[in-house]
C-alpha cells in the first residue's frame, strides 16, 4: 500500500470516528437518560426544535430503555420534554424527507427504529410515565401513549397532524386511534384536529390530568417511590389529579359533537364521509368538509383503510402494516410534497397527486398495505 493511500485510510477513517463520536455526543446533549433515586428519567432535550425526535435520540433512548427494564435497581420510568412549550413536537420529519429524495438510509432506518421503540414502551414490564405538558403531536404521541401513564396538564397539546403532510398517524396511531369513543379516533385521524388540556385526558389520548404547577412535586414523589406496583404508581397520579382545578368543570371540547362525529363518520369510504358533513348542513359539519379538502386524498384514504384494519389488530401488527406504509408514503410524492407546502416553503399550497379521493384507487391502495418480504419490520 502507497504511503499516500494509507494516510488518506487513516484519514477517512479518523473522519468517521469523529463522526460518530459527534452523532453520539450530540444525541447524549439532545436527550438526557439519568437515573434518579430508583427512576429511570428520560428527558428529551431540543427545546428549540420542539424537542423532536431524531434518529440518534431513539438510538439512546431504546437501548437505556431495555437496561433499565432488566436492571433491578430501577423500578419505573419517567419521560419528559425540556424548554416549557414542547413534550415533543414529532419526528425530524424534513431530515427524513431529505433522505427518502436520495434514496439515503434514514427514510427506512427511522421508522423501523421509531416503531421499535413504539412497541417497547407498548410493552414495557415496569410503570412507564409520560408527562405531556405541552405539544405532542406524531412522534411525540408514539414515546407516550403505547406507556401505561400519560400525564396531561393544561399546556398539554395533542395532534396527530399527519393527513396534512402526505402521511397518516403512524407511530400505532391505527392501534390506539380506534379504540377511542366511538368514531373519535377516525375524526381526529382524518382531520388532524388539536385537543388541548383536559380534553386530551377527556379524549382517552391521556390517562391522568395534572396542573402544570405541581408536575415538579409530582417528579419528585414518582422517583421516591420504592419498587411501586402499578397500583402504586396510579395511585400517586390520582391523588395529583384530585388536587388539580384548572378547567375541572369545563365540558369535553367535542362533547356537543360527539353525536354528529359518530353519525357522519360511520360511512365505509372517506367519499362517504365527506358526502356525510357536505349534506348535514351544520357549521361544524362544514368546517369539517372543508379540513378534508385541504388534506392529502391518499393520505386519507391509506388512514381510513389503516384504522379499519387496525382494530383488530395487536400493537405488534398495527406496526409491521405501518411501517410498509410509510415505505409507500417514502415511494410516493404526496409526503414531499406536504412536507414542502407545510414546513419548508410554508406556502400551504400542496399539490397532491391524485389530486381527489376518486383517483385515489383500491389497486393503488393495496400496493401501500403489501408485505416487504425481507424488508419487512421484525418486533
Amino acid at each position: 500500500m502507497s504511503l499516500h493511500l494509507g494516510q488518506r485510510l487513516r484519514a477517512v477513517c479518523r473522519l468517521r470516528i469523529i463522526q460518530q463520536h459527534t452523532m453520539s455526543t450530540q444525541a447524549g446533549a439532545e436527550v438526557h437518560l439519568e437515573r434518579v433515586g430508583g427512576a429511570g428519567v428520560i428527558t428529551l432535550n431540543r427545546p428549540k426544535a420542539l424537542n423532536a425526535l431524531n434518529l440518534p435520540m431513539i438510538r439512546h433512548i431504546y437501548p437505556q430503555l431495555k437496561k433499565w427494564e432488566k436492571d433491578s435497581e430501577t423500578d419505573i420510568v419517567v419521560i419528559k420534554g425540556a424548554g416549557g412549550k414542547a413534550f415533543c413536537a414529532g419526528g425530524d420529519i424534513r431530515a427524513v424527507t431529505e433522505a427518502g429524495k436520495v434514496g439515503g438510509s434514514l427514510a427506512h432506518d427511522f421508522f423501523r427504529e421509531e416503531y421499535i421503540l413504539n412497541n417497547a414502551i407498548g410493552t414495557y414490564a415496569k410503570p412507564y410515565v409520560a408527562i405531556i405538558d405541552g405539544i405532542t403531536m406524531g412522534g411525540g404521541v408514539g414515546l407516550s401513549v403505547h406507556g401505561r401513564f400519560r400525564v396531561a396538564t393544561e399546556k398539554t397539546l395533542f395532534a396527530m397532524p399527519e393527513t396534512a403532510i402526505g402521511l397518516f398517524p403512524d407511530v400505532g396511531g391505527g392501534y390506539f386511534l380506534p379504540r377511542l369513543q366511538g368514531k373519535l379516533g377516525l375524526f381526529l385521524a382524518l382531520t388532524g384536529f388539536r385537543l388541548k388540556g383536559r380534553d386530551v385526558q377527556k379524549a382517552g389520548v391521556a390517562t391522568h390530568f395534572v396542573d402544570s404547577q405541581q408536575i415538579a412535586a409530582l417528579e419528585k414523589e414518582l422517583v421516591d417511590l420504592r419498587s411501586p406496583s402499578f397500583e402504586d404508581v396510579a395511585g400517586v397520579l390520582e391523588s395529583y389529579q384530585k388536587q388539580s382545578s384548572v378547567d375541572k368543570d369545563k365540558p369535553f371540547v367535542l362533547e356537543q359533537h360527539m353525536d354528529a362525529i359518530n353519525r357522519l363518520f360511520e360511512a365505509g369510504s372517506v367519499e362517504g364521509i365527506v358526502e356525510n358533513l357536505q349534506q348535514d348542513g351544520s357549521s361544524f359539519a362544514q368546517t369539517q368538509a372543508e379540513t378534508l379538502s385541504k388534506m392529502s386524498p391518499t393520505s386519507l384514504k391509506l388512514t381510513f383503510r389503516q384504522l379499519a384494519a387496525g382494530v383488530s389488530m395487536s400493537l405488534q401488527q398495527v406496526l409491521v402494516m405501518e411501517y410498509r406504509l410509510s415505505q409507500a408514503c417514502m415511494r410516493g410524492h404526496d409526503f414531499y410534497e406536504g412536507v414542502r407546502a407545510v414546513l419548508i416553503d410554508k406556502d400551504h399550497s400542496p399539490e397532491w397527486r391524485p389530486s381527489t379521493l376518486q383517483d385515489v384507487t383500491e389497486q393503488v391502495l393495496d400496493t401501500c398495505f403489501e408485505p416487504l418480504g425481507p424488508l419487512d419490520l421484525r418486533l
